[in-house]
């Protein structure tokens, strides 16, 4: 679990495809603090795992899956990237719950400056609108923001001096793709409202037979 609370802002080192699938190697200092092989890392707010490191990088692959959901695959030698360690018990909760399992991806549509904000508009598949309200929470490439407002095709985000300057947001350009994650609390009560337990409410012929409906 993460926060959205990015950490610091990490280059690619190396990237390297393999079919399908790539490995990637990072160059990061903040979230190499007492890591271990196997430890989870926010990557652009992907959680991968990390299978080797040294004083100055980690190594990780990247699945197939990974790809076609992500904006991981459009990475080159030399690209930013947002990065956050996974939460330790018992730390402040300062963004939103953040898995690391990104939903899909948006692209910037503009940017727009007043005084010391930055407002982002983005647009996103028309499926993730109904889980993106206006002040709710999304993790855009790993970064815990509030929803200002939506429209029929994205949303807006209202960005502070503090997110420019520790993020790899404004390094985008219009156009650019985002992994977008949306606020678990809405996926979880959308399953809980439209599950059917098939099993349980099936009506049969046995059925009606035995309740004298036949």
């Amino acid at each position: 679990m993460f926060t959205g609370l990015v950490e610091e802002i990490g280059f690619m080192e190396s990237v390297v495809h393999s079919g399908n699938s790539m490995k990637i190697r990072i160059k990061a200092s903040r979230v190499l603090e007492n890591v271990k092989k196997g430890d989870s890392i926010s990557t652009n707010g992907v959680c991968l795992t990390v299978t080797s490191f040294d004083a100055s990088s980690y190594t990780a692959d990247v699945m197939p899956e990974t790809l076609r959901l992500t904006n991981l695959g459009s990475l080159v030698k030399g690209s930013p990237v947002n990065l956050e360690r996974a939460m330790m018990a018992g730390d402040r909760f300062g963004g939103h719950i953040v898995s690391g399992h990104i939903d899909g991806i948006g692209y910037v549509r503009s940017f727009r400056e007043e005084d010391n904000a930055t407002w982002i508009s983005v647009d996103c598949p028309y499926e993730l609108l109904k889980y993106i309200v206006a002040k709710g929470s999304i993790a855009m490439d790993g970064t815990s923001l509030t929803v200002v407002d939506t429209d029929h095709s994205g949303f807006r985000v209202s960005i502070i001096p503090t997110t420019k300057d520790e993020t790899a947001l404004l390094k985008k350009k219009t156009g650019d793709p985002i992994n977008l994650e949306c606020d678990i609390l809405g996926k979880y009560v959308e399953r809980l409202l439209s599950f059917r337990d098939v099993g349980k409410n099936d009506i049969s012929m046995d059925f009606l037979k035995d309740n004298g409906f036949l």
